[in-house]
């Protein structure tokens, strides 16, 4: 009998050390792994839309009649889309984006050169713009403030109560920045303020017989937009 219980005592005792042994092999528990989210990147093609508002000054001016409108406000709300492409090194973002817009941008003057050259009323006004610009941002995360500029063109309309309409596409230049946001991987929402210049227009004058009416316009340009990135 005593045999016996000393043999299951020693049974039990090299079960237990042989189970210890292996416990001891057997690798720590871990907790779930957090999720940590890749670092933001803004390469890449993109397209998307855009609207806003437009507003400026212009005026006609008539050398040799020796007579002008004074300056006059004008002012629209416009609508367009714009394609793109980024690349990011480090946080520095290079891009360069081309875009066109649909305007209704225009303002009236009487003063001076309008009665001899539009019959009382004269109107300026720009139908539509597009810009081809290289972009500059420093990214923060989703975030990305940059600062933008380039060449810019569109159309410059006369129009004369009495004489009809003509009109000029003119090249000019444009500058200014904006703020963008990474809504997710594909979609990026924008605000962007862009100072545009076209130059000034020549005209055929109605008071001298030759061309030299000049029409200047120039505009501030406020636009919200959406891009889709691939």
């Amino acid at each position: 009998m005593n045999r016996s219980l000393a043999f299951a005592i020693a049974v039990a005792c090299l079960a237990a050390s042989s189970l210890a042994a292996q416990a001891a092999d057997m690798p720590a528990r871990v907790g779930p792994v957090p999720y940590v989210e890749a670092p933001w990147n803004w390469t890449g093609f993109y397209v998307g839309i855009n609207g806003g508002y437009g507003w400026g000054r212009s005026s006609w001016s008539d050398p040799t009649a020796g007579a002008d409108s004074g300056r006059f406000k004008t002012n629209a709300a416009l609508f367009g889309g714009q394609i793109g492409y980024n690349w990011q090194a480090g946080n520095t973002v290079l891009g360069i984006e081309t875009d066109a817009d649909w305007a209704n941008i225009q303002g009236s003057g009487t003063g001076g050169v309008c009665l001899a050259d539009a019959g009382g009323l004269c109107t300026t006004k720009q139908d539509w713009f597009g810009t081809t610009r290289g972009r500059i941002g420093y990214a923060f995360g989703r975030w990305l403030p940059y600062v933008t500029g380039g060449a810019a063109y569109g159309d410059i309309k006369a129009s004369q109560s009495s004489n009809g309409d003509s009109t000029t596409t003119r090249f000019g230049w444009t500058a200014g920045g904006g703020l963008e946001y990474s809504l997710d991987r594909n979609w990026s929402a924008r605000v962007e303020y862009l100072h545009l210049d076209l130059g000034t227009a020549g005209f055929f004058s109605a008071a001298t017989g030759t061309s030299t009416l000049s029409v200047p316009a120039a505009d501030n340009l406020v636009r919200a937009g959406i891009n889709y990135h691939w």
